[in-house]
């Protein structure tokens, strides 16, 4: 079974900073697409940041300049910096990645990371 599990999460003020961290395990061949979701009490989850195995990367428009996606294929990784945090960035944010397990695709989910900017 494949999983990925996020790290990082936690409390900051506004202006801070944190990094997560979203690792895969498990038995698979290939990881394709990494992104990054998140999701604030009472609306819909969002796409925040998404990059491709050759390192191309995409923002939605309210982290750009802030957040920065990466990834280490050698270690099935990917991680989120978020630079000056502020209170509209919190929520619970999930890993999400294009996994091939077995003879198909597998989109796979993170159990979640809260984070909470706080003023």
């Amino acid at each position: 079974q494949v999983q990925l599990v996020e790290s990082g999460g936690g409390l900051v003020q506004p202006g801070g900073s944190l990094r997560l961290s979203c690792a895969a395990s498990g038995s698979f061949s290939n990881i394709v697409a990494m992104r990054w979701y998140r999701q604030a009490p009472g609306k819909q989850r969002e796409l925040v940041a998404a990059i491709t195995t050759g390192g191309i990367t995409n923002y939605v428009d309210s982290v750009k300049g802030r957040f920065t996606i990466s990834r280490d294929n050698a270690k099935n990784a990917v991680y989120l910096q978020m630079n000056n945090l502020k209170p509209e960035d919190t929520a619970v944010y999930y890993c999400n990645a294009d996994i091939w397990v077995g003879l198909r695709w597998t989109n796979t989910w993170g159990q979640g990371t809260q984070v909470t900017v706080y003023s």
